[in-house]
């Protein structure tokens, strides 16, 4: 069984995923964990439940979703993954970190590259990578196909969708691919996005006003 454990974090109010099987191996997705507070609340739990983190991942780059990597690769000793295209939006952050006052940013590199349709292994779970561009260039999306549910970074939320008014962001790619990717998905698939509540992929169909039946173009 897959465990899905969320913790918000900085200014940004950004959702961090820790995602675990019955084992207790663990991959931690986007953490955004800044202060030492929000990465002593992560560590807790993770030293509560007796996990072992073996897996590093980025949905996508932006700043608030990468805030706790150099902590996580020092802390757990993994790689971060991230599709190539994101290569660019990660170096990026160390240039305008400080104008949203994070000063104490660090920087860090991908150790491995992930695809479209490759499946990560997180104990005796299997993640399937989508590839959802639109808010950004390389956004992928994790789906667990056994439990119908996914961690969506900034693709898809409920009664929205990401912004795509910031670099590399493209507003009809991002619904196409949603179209295509996302909501191909069960209707029952629960979204586990990279801000605000979870949701349905079938509600999303029928209500989001982006994307939905009554979309308005």
């Amino acid at each position: 069984m897959l465990h899905i454990k969320c913790f918000t974090f900085n200014p940004f109010q950004e959702n961090t995923y820790l995602v675990y099987d019955d084992s207790g191996i663990a991959a931690l997705i986007d953490p955004g964990c800044h202060t030492s507070g929000e990465r002593k609340e992560l560590e807790d739990f993770i030293l509560s439940e007796g996990l072992k983190v073996s897996q590093l991942l980025n949905t996508h780059c932006h700043i608030d979703h990468v805030l706790g990597n150099a902590w996580a690769i020092r802390q757990f000793h993994v790689d971060l993954q991230i599709h190539p295209n994101e290569v660019s939006v990660l170096k990026s952050v160390e240039v305008y970190a400080p104008t949203y006052g994070f000063f104490g940013y660090e920087s860090t590199e991908a150790g491995r590259f992930l695809e479209e349709g490759q499946e990560i292994q997180v104990g005796e779970e299997i993640l399937k990578t989508l590839y959802v561009p639109g808010h950004s260039p390389g956004h992928l999306v994790f789906y667990h196909e056994s439990s119908h549910r996914c961690i969506g970074g900034d693709t898809l939320f409920r009664g929205s969708i990401g912004r795509t008014d910031l670099p590399g962001g493209n507003h009809q790619l991002l619904l196409s691919k949603i179209k295509s990717q996302l909501f191909s998905l069960p209707d029952s698939t629960v979204v586990f996005p990279g801000h605000g509540p979870e949701t349905t992929i079938g509600f999303e169909k029928i209500h989001n006003p982006f994307v939905g039946e009554r979309a308005v173009y």
